[in-house]
């Protein structure tokens, strides 16, 4: 007996519908013929000092103490923004906002964040809470990305602000890693930023 599909020919689909299914990321990947794998991922970092970390520290403090954190636009706001603003600054690279992408129905919305330098893409997905089923919409965004940009090998983040989780695309092997080490802001910043550098400054990991 053939397992019945999640998704339905005929239907549409945006990258938010894939947030709100009731499925385990597995499931869903599978649909797109990709598997899952969580494990301790050795992300691209740099090494080159990153200017203005003090004080971009300190306005990541203040926005937890005085800015009501309930909704996800205000996370987007006062903690993701702000950090990428200045890892753009400082690679010298664009910064796309709600960036929209359409492959096919089952492929399309729009980006919370997409960072692009020459041949290195990172996109990154804002969410309030629930970071685990933001990264099956990351994941999702990782595969129309992939085949929209024709990469073998990208990278993505989902964050609620205060804390990160990476994921990357191998298109060879149809598979996406989902990294197990959270990182979290303000305490985790400057292992944070180097790794938002490294991967939009296309430096190699070790791996």
């Amino acid at each position: 007996m053939s397992k019945t599909r999640i998704l339905q020919e005929g239907q549409s689909y945006t990258f938010r519908s894939y947030f709100e299914m009731p499925y385990e990321a597995e499931e869903i990947l599978a649909e797109f013929d990709y598997t899952l794998v969580r494990s301790r991922l050795v992300l691209p970092a740099s090494d080159r000092p990153f200017q203005g970390l003090p004080e971009l520290k300190q306005r990541l403090e203040d926005a937890l103490l005085i800015v009501s954190l309930s909704s996800k636009a205000a996370r987007r706001e006062a903690l993701v923004f702000p950090v990428l603003l200045e890892v753009a600054r400082f690679c010298q690279c664009q910064i796309r906002i709600e960036y929209p992408l359409s492959v096919n129905n089952w492929l399309k919305g729009n980006l919370d964040y997409l960072l692009r330098q020459e041949h290195s893409l990172l996109v990154v997905e804002a969410k309030n809470d629930d970071i685990s089923r933001g990264f099956t919409q990351l994941a999702v965004e990782l595969i129309a990305l992939a085949q929209a940009e024709e990469k073998d090998v990208l990278y993505g983040a989902v964050t609620i602000g205060n804390v990160w989780s990476f994921g990357k695309l191998d298109a060879k092997k149809l598979k996406i890693s989902q990294d197990i080490t959270l990182y979290r802001v303000p305490d985790d910043l400057e292992k944070l930023t180097h790794i938002l550098v490294g991967i939009v400054a296309g430096e190699l990991s070790d791996e």
